[in-house]
């Protein structure tokens, strides 16, 4: 017979503001993502899926911690950790953003927000910036304060997603440009809202900014947001692997450099700011990339769920690289992945096999990504 146990929870790991009203409304697995608690089960997840390529899905991202960078210098210590050029970022603008380290490998992805002329957040993926940052800031000569602040994200993902933020601000939000933020209250509650998020769909982030109120919004949004499709839900490693998009620690890591990963637009070399890992990837881009990140299609039956081991990537038996992120499209009716090859195998149209946990199974290099709303469309192969 099933064991009806219900998950157990350490008091080590911390929990987000929203944690007791996510059991209440479903949540029956979590993972561990920056030292905290995320919610990873709502039930099927081609049905979470669909809910939010339709509808609109409330998710618990709470994980997504915020280093506060402020300060008169905090402009400067800021483009210190990037290569992107933030020389145009305004205030009330957001911008993805990678932190490189001195050998032009990646710490972190974050979506950078400008909250203020001396006030930022990196809102981040799972790895450990605050320290890193921090450690950064005694030997920089800079004047900032650097901290993790009471902060706490949902993400709103989905088509009907602008018709709940309007059940809940009315028209205050109606013109919120694409990576653009602004703070607002509702009812008492402090939040920034952002037009962002981990979807590829119409989306927004709302950050409450007072961790004690956390299940009053929770409930406020699915109160409002419940008649309009709204359901409670997770980030969808489908949605996000057919969009392209990638995951910290799965699809690259301080041992990956945005080159490889296509990322070229995200690194401005010839800009005069200095940043860590300049000379680095200067020199990258001079010697040119062993390996690179591409598209796969695998043949065979759906695979039934997202990987959760790097799969060996082959050529005639030969190990030529590493799958990083695979799921079954339920949209597609195919098994997309994201994978780093050497170089010599990146070519669209190329092979490959795949070793997986059940055998080995034959693949094909395609274009990413493998669906462009833009298009309404697939961008793979027929």
């Amino acid at each position: 017979m099933a064991s009806t146990a219900a998950p157990g929870f350490g008091a080590q790991i911390r929990r987000s503001p929203f944690f007791d009203a996510t059991l209440r409304w479903g949540a029956r697995g979590f993972s561990v993502y920056n030292h905290m608690y995320i919610p990873r089960d709502f039930g099927d997840p081609v049905a979470n899926f669909h809910a939010l390529v339709h509808d609109a899905i409330l998710c618990d991202v709470a994980v997504e911690r915020q280093v506060e960078i402020s300060g008169p210098d905090a402009a400067r210590f800021v483009q210190m950790l990037t290569p992107r050029n933030l020389s145009r970022l305004s205030v009330g603008q957001c911008k993805y953003v990678l932190i490189t380290g001195p050998d032009g490998g990646i710490l972190n992805d974050p979506v950078l927000l400008r909250l203020g002329e001396e006030r930022f957040w990196l809102s981040l993926s799972d790895s450990d910036i605050l320290l890193w940052a921090q450690g950064l800031a005694v030997h920089a000569g800079m004047d900032v304060h650097i901290h993790e602040p009471d902060v706490s994200p949902l993400q709103l993902q989905g088509p009907k997603s602008a018709a709940v933020l309007r059940a809940l601000f009315g028209d205050r939000l109606k013109d919120l440009k694409y990576f653009g933020l602004r703070e607002v209250d509702l009812d008492g509650i402090p939040l920034v809202v952002s037009r962002t998020g981990w979807s590829n769909e119409l989306g927004y982030e709302l950050y409450l900014c007072d961790g004690s109120k956390g299940d009053a919004l929770w409930e406020k949004i699915m109160a409002a947001g419940q008649p309009l499709g709204l359901r409670p839900g997770h980030t969808s490693a489908i949605r996000r692997i057919e969009a392209g998009m990638l995951s910290y620690r799965a699809d690259m890591d301080m041992t990956t450099n945005p080159f490889e990963l296509g990322l070229d637009r995200l690194v401005d070399l010839d800009m005069e700011a200095p940043f860590i890992g300049k000379a680095a990837l200067r020199r990258i881009r001079a010697e040119g990339v062993r390996r690179r990140q591409v598209g796969l299609e695998i043949d065979g039956p759906p695979l039934p769920g997202p990987n959760t081991t790097f799969w060996q990537v082959r050529s005639d038996g030969d190990p030529v690289g590493t799958l990083t992120s695979a799921v079954h499209s339920p949209r597609l009716e195919k098994n997309i992945a994201l994978a780093l090859v050497g170089t010599a195998h990146a070519a669209l149209g190329t092979r490959l096999e795949v070793a997986m946990p059940d055998g080995v199974r034959g693949a094909s290099v395609v274009p990413k990504p493998f669906y462009d709303p833009k298009t309404d469309s697939p961008t793979g192969h027929a």
